[in-house]
């Protein structure tokens, strides 16, 4: 009997590293991988998701590896690893291709050949870049837009316009090696905000159209689902730490006390709760009025029903939901990771390890609740995720 498969996810975040060590279930009743290790350490030598110092980094690495090492019993030797901060970003391309056979059927080479036209007709925008993920949005024929997959149909020519989701070459080059140097092997890489998708969002929510926000110490990336397909990614440069900063400033207190506060665990502190509000609507409405410029950017805003879903460290936030239903005005919701009851983690901020552990195990019959709704039939590759956004 063939041994269950074991996946890690590594979260390299600007203020914690990240460990989920997975197991495929072996009980036919669970959707669930095991959680079977996980842990965490402070982030050090990061700057806005981008390393400053390999040392640093590789140290916070063999620290949250050691962890779920420990937990696990056994040692970790491969992982999947995450690429997120504000190097991470999107282009969309459009590319064309003469649709080849003589009955002017539409085969697979000929959507290779308009996806990789499209790539080519960006290629421009991709200095110091590499592509992450390949995405196609929409197909069209001869001008008329394609409704499903155009394999099997019949025209002249194809067109494609696909998303790329692209980042620094050099940054994931060093987080590989501040990796590899702890004697872990890289299998992969996949874009934060998708990672996490796999885990809070539910293919219902994906299918009407949602953005789900992360909020991080110095980043807020989203990602925006329409159709059950991501069409849009962005990370801004501003985070939870942000609002600590003015809190200090604004009461002149600490920093632990400004974080303390701003996660309301300072019920009984002598400060005036209206100025503390204040601050933190400022700040916050800040990082909404970023979100909503490039919702309305891509023609998404108010169009998104199942709202915005939050998620990261800062989404503890007390006043956040409702501010986000304000100024977006769409419904918006705490993520949750809908784990089963022993599972190791019990937030959101562990989605993203979590979610490249499924990444990574992902097989033809394998399904959950929320992930594995959209991961189903799939395919047994690494890269099966992407495949349902293929044709």
């Amino acid at each position: 009997m063939a041994q269950p498969r074991i996946a890690v996810g590594i979260d390299v975040g600007t203020h914690q590293v990240r460990v989920v060590i997975a197991r495929e279930s072996t009980d036919r009743s669970s959707s669930f991988p095991k959680i079977i290790g996980t842990g965490y350490a402070e982030s050090k030598g990061l700057r806005h998701g981008y390393i400053v110092n390999a040392d640093d980094v590789a140290r916070s690495i063999r620290i949250a590896a050691s962890q779920a090492e420990k937990l696990a019993g056994i040692r970790i030797r491969t992982a999947f690893l995450s690429v997120g901060g504000i190097g991470l970003d999107e282009v969309r391309g459009r590319g064309d291709a003469v649709i080849a056979r003589a009955d002017a059927e539409v085969t697979d080479i000929d959507v290779e050949k308009a996806i990789s036209a499209s790539r080519e007709n960006i290629a421009g925008k991709l200095l110091n870049r590499r592509i992450l993920h390949t995405i196609p949005l929409s197909y069209s024929i001869d001008g008329s837009e394609v409704l499903g997959r155009p394999q099997g149909m019949k025209g002249t020519k194809l067109s494609v316009e696909t998303l790329f989701i692209i980042c620094l070459e050099q940054h994931v080059h060093d987080l590989v090696d501040a990796v590899e140097s702890v004697e872990i092997a890289v299998a992969d890489t996949m874009a934060s905000p998708l990672a996490g998708s796999i885990v809070t969002l539910s293919n219902a929510e994906k299918k009407a159209g949602c953005v789900l926000a992360n909020i991080g110490a110095e980043t807020v990336s989203i990602v925006v689902f329409d159709n059950g397909i991501p069409v849009s990614m962005k990370v801004f440069k501003i985070g939870s730490m942000d609002i600590t900063k003015d809190i200090a400033l604004g009461l002149r207190i600490s920093l632990e006390e400004a974080e303390q506060l701003k996660l309301g665990a300072l019920t009984n502190a002598q400060y005036s709760k209206k100025k503390l509000d204040d601050i933190l609507s400022a700040r916050v409405s800040d990082i909404f009025e970023l979100i909503g410029s490039h919702l309305k950017k891509i023609g998404k805003d108010e169009l998104l029903p199942a709202g915005i879903i939050l998620s990261g460290g800062g989404s503890g936030i007390g006043p956040i939901k409702e501010l986000a239903e304000s100024s977006l005005k769409l419904h918006s919701k705490i993520a949750a990771t809908n784990l089963s009851p022993d599972a190791k983690i019990k937030d959101s901020s562990w989605a993203v390890a979590y979610g490249l552990t499924i990444w990574g195990l992902t097989g033809d019959t394998y399904a959950r609740p929320a992930a594995g709704e959209a991961m189903r039939d799939i395919g047994k590759s690494v890269g099966g995720f992407f495949k349902q956004f293929l044709p």
